[in-house]
């Protein structure tokens, strides 16, 4: 396909400066694809486990109550806080308000901070109950 030098072309990802709002929008929809799989195959399997009965929920509590069980259940609520987070600054957005650069980046920013020290928080919480 011949380029025509009086068509503008369009601007590539290294003409951008990456900043957090942009962090922020691929997160969010990364964040959205991974609780949608990640935690539906969970719920199946949870459910699965407790229709298959005792040993089958059995051995589900015992994976999920491991390393990797715990990395996949921090790794989910994280994803949540991010989306939901996210979510709320999109619809701030969508009120027509917060699109000025500085308040902006600080909103973005202010979503990842608040996501991060949520999942803390809860799971800070779940560990002193369980201690």
């Amino acid at each position: 396909m011949a380029h025509h030098p009086d068509r503008p072309l369009s601007p590539h990802l290294s003409v951008y400066k990456w900043g957090p709002h942009m962090a922020v929008s691929i997160f969010h929809r990364a964040t959205g694809d991974g609780l949608a799989i990640v935690g539906t195959l969970a719920l199946l399997w949870w459910l699965g486990a407790m229709a298959s009965g005792a040993d089958a929920y059995g051995a589900f509590i015992a994976c999920a109550g491991g390393i990797v069980g715990k990395v996949i259940l921090v790794g989910l609520s994280w994803a949540f806080f991010q989306h939901l987070f996210s979510g709320l600054r999109h619809l701030v957005l969508d009120t027509g308000a917060g699109y000025e650069l500085k308040t902006n980046k600080m909103f973005s920013i202010l979503v990842f901070v608040a996501a991060i020290v949520a999942t803390a928080a809860l799971w800070g919480f779940i560990f002193m109950e369980t201690i």
